[in-house]
C-alpha cells in the first residue's frame, strides 16, 4: 500500500461531516461583520480552505444551509445538555421547560451571529426554512420527552412548542434570561390542558409568530 493510499479518508462522509463544521465555525466568525448571505457563505468557504467546487459540492444552497447546520448544532448541544440532567425532569411540564431553556443556552453562545441569521430567516423565501428548523427543534425536545404521538397530537404539539421556543429565544435576545422565563412560563401555562393541544394552531399562525420572533431577534425590541 503506497503511503498516498494509506493517508486517504476511510469515510468520505466524515470529511464532510467535518468539513461542515468546520465552514460554519468561520461562519459563525463573519456573520456579526457581514451578514447572514451568500456572500459570507462563500467567504466561510474559503476561510476553510474550500475550494468554489468543494464549497458547491458541500453546501450547494451556501447561507441557507449553514443556517440549517447551525440549527441542528445547537439542536444537538441542547439534547446533550438534557441527557445530563440529573436528576432529569419527571413531569412533562418540567420537562418541556427545562428543554426550553437548554435550547436557549445553546443558542446564546452564538448570539451575534443569530441576530444576521434572524435577517436572512425573515425573507420571505426563507420562511419555509425558518419554518422547518423550528420544527425541528420542537420535535427534538419532544422526542426527548418522551413524546410518542403518531395521531394528530403529534403534529399540534409541535406546533405549539415551535411557537413557545421560538417566541422564547425572540425575548432572551431582545430582554435578556428573566424576561424570557417569565414568557416561557406563562405560555407553558396557557397550554398545559392536552384538550387545548389537541385543536392545535393554524400554520398562518405559527407562520406569523415566527416571522415576529425574527423581527424581535433581529432588532432587539423589547
Amino acid at each position: 500500500m503506497s503511503d498516498k493510499t494509506a493517508e486517504a479518508p476511510n469515510d468520505p462522509g466524515d470529511w464532510a461531516d467535518t468539513t461542515e463544521q468546520r465552514v460554519l465555525d468561520e461562519a459563525l466568525r463573519l456573520a456579526p461583520r457581514l451578514g447572514w448571505n451568500p456572500g459570507m457563505a462563500r467567504a466561510a468557504a474559503v476561510a476553510a480552505g474550500l475550494n468554489a467546487g468543494e464549497a458547491q459540492l458541500l453546501l450547494p444552497q451556501g447561507a441557507r444551509d449553514l443556517a440549517a447546520l447551525l440549527s441542528r448544532r445547537h439542536d444537538k448541544a441542547a439534547l446533550a445538555a438534557l441527557k445530563a440532567l440529573n436528576p432529569p425532569p419527571t413531569k412533562i411540564r418540567e420537562k418541556i421547560r427545562a428543554g426550553v431553556i437548554a435550547r436557549l443556552d445553546a443558542a446564546q453562545r452564538d448570539a451575534e451571529a443569530l441576530r444576521k441569521l434572524s435577517a436572512f430567516l425573515a425573507f420571505p423565501t426563507n420562511m419555509p426554512l425558518a419554518l422547518t428548523l423550528i420544527w425541528e427543534s420542537a420535535d427534538v425536545l419532544w422526542r426527548w420527552a418522551g413524546d410518542t404521538a403518531t395521531d394528530e397530537n403529534h403534529y399540534s404539539k409541535r406546533a405549539i412548542l415551535s411557537g413557545i421556543l421560538v417566541s422564547t429565544l425572540a425575548v432572551d435576545m431582545a430582554s435578556g434570561r428573566e424576561s424570557a422565563l417569565k414568557h416561557l412560563d406563562g405560555r407553558i401555562d396557557n397550554v398545559m390542558a392536552f384538550e387545548k393541544w389537541k385543536a392545535g394552531i393554524k400554520p398562518m399562525n405559527l407562520a406569523a409568530e415566527v416571522a415576529a420572533a425574527l423581527a424581535r431577534m433581529r432588532y432587539g425590541t423589547r
